[in-house]
């Protein structure tokens, strides 16, 4: 499992003998094999609350299908209170081209090529948010032909290719 320390917020409550001070901690967690999760955990010490975030993070992993184990399929958005992002598939080699809180999502998650654009807000809970928002919207080829009741060669059929071209397409999708 891979752990990433994304945020930590200190904060304080003024007491009759000074201050008591209180961490929040925002962790997200992957295998590098296509599931990710996030969670945040707080408390009075800083490893007791990255230990909380790091089990909330591990019971709300979900599964995203990933294209030849190293980008997305299709490019999608997401959005979450005024956090919005963009994420795009990439070509082989052009790395993770990522701010931030996304970058650890995209690390722990396992892909190697993807570029993102976050607008709206530099806030790291919501921009996670809104980067798990577009990441749930990620649908495979087969998995799209398995609900229409198709082959994955007939959904990439593309127009003038010749059925032995849809077929090579597919077969190396399908992997």
């Amino acid at each position: 499992m891979i752990e990433k320390l994304v945020h930590i917020n200190r904060v304080s409550k003024t007491v009759k003998g000074g201050k008591r001070f209180g961490f929040a901690a925002l962790v997200v967690v992957g295998d590098g094999q296509g599931r990710v999760g996030f969670g945040k955990g707080k408390a009075r010490e800083v490893p007791e609350a990255i230990s909380k975030a790091t089990a909330a993070a591990r019971k709300k992993m979900i599964r995203v299908a990933l294209k030849e184990g190293r980008t997305l399929h299709h490019d999608g958005k997401g959005h979450f209170g005024a956090g919005k992002v963009t994420v795009r598939t990439a070509p082989a080699g052009t790395g993770i081209i990522a701010g931030g809180p996304m970058r650890a999502v995209f690390e722990s998650l396992g892909v190697a090529d993807v570029v993102t654009k976050s607008v709206g807000t530099s806030n790291p809970y919501n921009m996670i948010r809104a980067t798990f928002d577009a990441l749930q919207d990620q649908t495979s080829p087969k998995s799209v032909a398995q609900r229409r009741g198709k082959k994955v060669a007939d959904l990439l059929g593309r127009g003038g290719a010749s059925e032995a071209e849809a077929e090579a397409d597919a077969a190396a999708i399908a992997e």
